[in-house]
């Protein structure tokens, strides 16, 4: 089974953020049932050890925040960018809750994430993208801001690979008091 505890996002924001796709020949774009943001990637685990990670996280306290989408981004691999992505504007609470869950899957036994958090939600791949339409798109939507939403609650997710695209299912929900 393949796993990520991340936050589900409204249906209402993921439609916003399917509003700005489009323009960038050669991008694979994720369908907005995708649009999450991922707190810790876990990776594939036996069913015992998706037993522990649940444990783990259930036990997990932590408080409801508002959360904004503000801007638009790439990652770059060896020189060529692989993701396009919404940023999340800076939040001391999603942060927070990041580091308990990185603690849980620790406790649970998972090796500690070598990657530092760069919380966002992921929009197209872009394995073949035209580099002057993705600037475009990028200059574009750079001053892009959905309203904050409400979290009340984070996920653990599995992953399954799909024809088209993966398909994530939420496992369990956490509640944020």
């Amino acid at each position: 089974m393949r796993l990520f505890a991340g936050l589900a996002l409204p249906w209402e924001l993921k439609e916003r953020l399917a509003g700005l796709v489009g323009g960038i020949p050669g991008a694979r774009w994720v369908p907005p049932e995708n649009y999450h943001l991922t707190l810790r990637f876990i990776g594939e685990v036996a069913p015992f050890e998706a037993e522990e990670i649940d444990h783990s996280l259930a036990v997990l306290r932590g408080s409801r925040f508002a959360l904004t989408l503000a801007g638009i981004g790439t990652f770059a691999k060896g020189g060529r960018d692989t993701q396009l992505w919404a940023a999340v504007a800076p939040n001391p609470n999603l942060q927070h809750l990041r580091g308990k869950v990185e603690q849980a899957v620790q406790r649970a036994g998972l090796e500690p994430e070598r990657r530092r958090f760069i919380p966002h939600v992921t929009l197209a791949r872009l394995d073949n993208a035209i580099p002057a339409k993705l600037a475009a798109f990028v200059q574009t939507h750079n001053l892009f801001r959905a309203e904050p939403v409400e979290i009340d609650h984070f996920c653990l997710f599995s992953s399954r690979l799909g024809k088209e695209a993966s398909v994530y299912e939420v496992e369990v929900e956490y509640p944020l008091v």
